[in-house]
């Protein structure tokens, strides 16, 4: 596979592309883009890895504009049981980020403002945080609002994918992977299953420029 995007490099063919490959992260990968500064609702300027509480990290790539998050009509959808997420984390030292990488939305609802507006009205928790040119989504190969990724204490990926099986319904889930994983991960127990698939709308990435 890497000698064939090499030869593709090299006839300038990868240049056509929307963008690059994103990245595949696997379970037990370090966590990506750690050191990269965005912008919290708070209007103070933090990393991933300053987020991380003692006993790792909970980064959710999210939005307000997408019906997998806020819902829409028959369906819930995600962001209802934020609070409720962070609140969990909270209690097991890990630190919550929500990520909005969401660049071709900004002036339709994604903005700074409408983040600061959004995080008051639906009291999220954790921290939610700009990123600009979608960078930390790149790095992490984020693909949908919602896509979880759980790091623990060493920022080694531990989880990934849903946050449970059923957006439309909290009542309804019969699988609460990202609340399991987070327990077993914290309390030394195996995660089963580490990965799960993330369900959402794409997240808006500006053209590629060269």
């Amino acid at each position: 596979m890497l000698i064939k995007i090499a030869s593709f490099a090299a006839f300038g063919l990868l240049a056509t592309m929307p963008h690059d490959p994103l990245p595949d992260l696997k379970i037990g990968a370090t966590l990506p883009g750690a050191d990269i500064q965005m912008k919290d609702v708070s209007g103070k300027m933090l990393s991933l890895k300053q987020a991380a509480g003692s006993n790792g990290l909970l980064v959710i790539f999210s939005c307000n504009t997408c019906p997998f998050v806020v819902g829409s009509e028959g369906s819930e959808g995600w962001e209802g049981r934020y609070p409720e997420l962070a609140a969990f984390s909270a209690r097991m030292g890990v630190g919550v980020a929500f990520v909005n990488s969401n660049e071709m939305k900004r002036n339709e609802g994604d903005g700074f403002a409408d983040m600061q507006q959004r995080y008051k009205e639906k009291n999220l928790g954790g921290y939610y945080l700009l990123d600009e040119g979608h960078k930390v989504a790149d790095a992490f190969g984020a693909r949908t609002t919602p896509h979880v990724f759980l790091f623990n204490k060493e920022m080694k990926l531990a989880y990934k994918g849903a946050i449970d099986d059923n957006v439309g319904s909290a009542a309804a889930v019969k699988e609460r992977w990202l609340f399991n994983a987070m327990g077993n991960m914290v309390g030394g127990q195996p995660i089963e299953p580490a990965t799960t698939r993330n369900v959402g709308c794409s997240i808006k990435r500006a053209p590629h420029h060269h």
